[in-house]
């Protein structure tokens, strides 16, 4: 199978943070990869802008490019900066709250 990556360049080292800008009061997406089994996202949020909580059929990996998010789980809120990880399980409410504008790379892994 090919063609399941887009929206970013092939055999080039790139920097991920660089593929999407932030834009005031302002969520930002990019699609890397969407199938019925995974999705890989760039999000940028600029600060006090957020995703209100929701449940994912999936388990959901956030990686932080940077900047600094706030990110509830089920009744737990943790504090992550760039070069941290959370996974979020699947079907636990989950939401984000920008502390200061981020980027994040979101994995969904759907069983």
């Amino acid at each position: 199978m090919s063609g399941l990556i887009k929206n970013i360049e092939f055999s080039k080292i790139i920097n991920l943070k660089d593929l999407v800008s932030y834009e005031e009061g302002q969520v930002i997406s990019r699609t890397l990869a969407q199938t019925p089994t995974a999705n890989i996202t760039l999000f940028s949020l600029d600060k006090d802008e957020g995703i209100s909580s929701h449940l994912t059929p999936g388990d959901a990996m956030v990686q932080i490019l940077d900047g600094k998010a706030e990110i509830t789980i089920g009744s737990n809120t943790f504090t992550l900066k760039e070069g941290e990880t959370i996974v979020m399980p699947s079907n636990i409410p989950h939401a984000l709250l920008a502390c200061e504008k981020f980027k994040m790379l979101l994995t969904v892994i759907k069983g």
